[in-house]
């Protein structure tokens, strides 16, 4: 595996998108869009794992360049940053990855306000073949019944932001438009994923929801 720095043009200025290639040059690419905290180390290697797994590990940074050190600085971040404008890098960052690795094929996924992101690009963008969205938030129903790619939606029962109440209205648009969506659900909190953050995170979760989104993105990519 190598990894190298993508630079990204859009509309609002440069950014660059951090990307981890396995040893085995292919054609199919997953996005990973960040948590609020920004592009961080763990972000990284959540690319990383994706290359060893055969893909091209390509995390968009749409805060260019800024990590938050705090819950509340992250907080300003996500807030400060307009849904358009995030759309725009991932957008960007498709095209861009596309011609310089020659690539035909992408899924997405994202945690926390990256879920958001890729749920809602999943939505909205062409080029998506597949997306695994993490306890994100779930767009309005407008957004939400445009949804054409293959999705699993993967949140947990204790999480008080994406909480039950949030994922059950996913579930009746979902079901109410036949969407192409599994909703799948861990007794976890928010964040479970995250193993820098012994807090919240669950292995056993993490590990089963890891092992559905590679099969899930080697199905349909």
């Amino acid at each position: 595996m190598r990894t190298e720095m993508l630079e990204v043009e859009t509309d609002k200025g440069a950014s660059n998108a951090y990307v981890a290639l396995p040893d085995d040059a292919n054609s199919k690419a997953v996005l990973i869009i960040q948590e609020y905290w920004g592009l961080n180390d763990h972000i990284k290697d959540i690319a990383g794992r994706y290359a060893s797994e055969g893909f091209i590990g390509i995390a968009p940074d749409l805060y260019r360049g800024k990590v938050a050190a705090n819950p509340d600085e992250a907080s300003k971040m996500m807030n400060d940053l307009q849904i358009e404008d995030g759309l725009a890098m991932i957008s960007a960052t498709l095209a861009t990855a596309g011609k310089t690795f020659d690539l035909t094929h992408f899924g997405i996924t994202g945690y926390c306000m990256g879920g958001t992101y890729a749920l809602r690009a999943a939505c909205e963008l062409e080029g998506l073949s597949a997306a695994v969205p993490f306890y994100g938030d779930i767009p309005d129903e407008g957004v939400l019944s445009k949804l054409r790619t293959p999705t699993i939606f993967i949140s947990g029962t204790r999480d008080s932001w994406i909480n039950p109440e949030k994922v059950a209205k996913l579930e009746d648009v979902t079901e109410r438009y036949e969407l192409p969506l599994t909703s799948l659900k861990y007794d976890a909190d928010h964040a479970f994923f995250n193993n820098t953050r012994p807090e919240v995170y669950d292995e056993t979760a993490a590990r089963d929801a890891w092992a559905l989104a590679i099969a899930f993105f080697k199905e349909n990519l």
